[in-house]
């Protein structure tokens, strides 16, 4: 009996609740493909992103040269020499690891710091922008659909997605 009274309490409060409350969404990654602030952001993260890439890439690939050329010639080597180019493939190989621990690696990689203060600030403008459209429009609670939050319905009404662009667009 307490459970039944126990789910048409929460039935009835979670009524109530749905008709104090205006619930709306959003989908950022919409906002951020058209939005001309975070694709210009975007660029300047792929141009950093496709340098260091390269770098990596033209060293692994000299790396990779030197070890071959190695392989092929360690039969005619002398000890020393044979030593000597040992211990140079070693170096590129400490070289290109050291280079994609600073660049590439999770969070404190260069590249993840740069995107972070390229986007970040873009990202901040977009929240900013949707908490003023959402205040705006009367809005409780918004929702993001493009993110890992659940969201497996929503009707086109509520979407703020188009006011939040229009809102980056104007400037303020």
């Amino acid at each position: 009996m307490k459970k039944v009274l126990l789910v048409i309490f929460l039935i009835s409060t979670t009524a109530l609740f749905a008709q104090t409350q205006k619930i709306g969404y959003v989908n950022t990654q919409t906002i951020m493909e058209q939005y001309s602030g975070a694709i210009a952001a975007q660029s300047k993260v792929d141009g950093i992103l496709s340098k260091l890439t390269a770098q990596r890439d033209s060293m692994a690939q000299s790396y990779q040269s030197a070890l071959d050329n190695y392989q092929k010639q360690q039969g005619t080597m002398t000890d020393d020499i044979k030593a000597q180019t040992e211990q140079r493939i070693v170096q590129q190989q400490q070289d290109l690891q050291k280079f994609q621990q600073e660049k590439f690696s999770q969070p404190n990689g260069e590249i993840y710091v740069k995107n972070e203060q390229i986007m970040g600030p873009v990202r901040d403008k977009v929240k900013t922008a949707i908490n003023e459209v959402a205040k705006q429009m009367g809005y409780s609670f918004i929702f993001d659909k493009s993110s890992e939050v659940v969201l497996l319905y929503a009707d086109d009404a509520f979407d703020i997605t188009l006011e939040v662009l229009l809102k980056l667009k104007k400037g303020k």
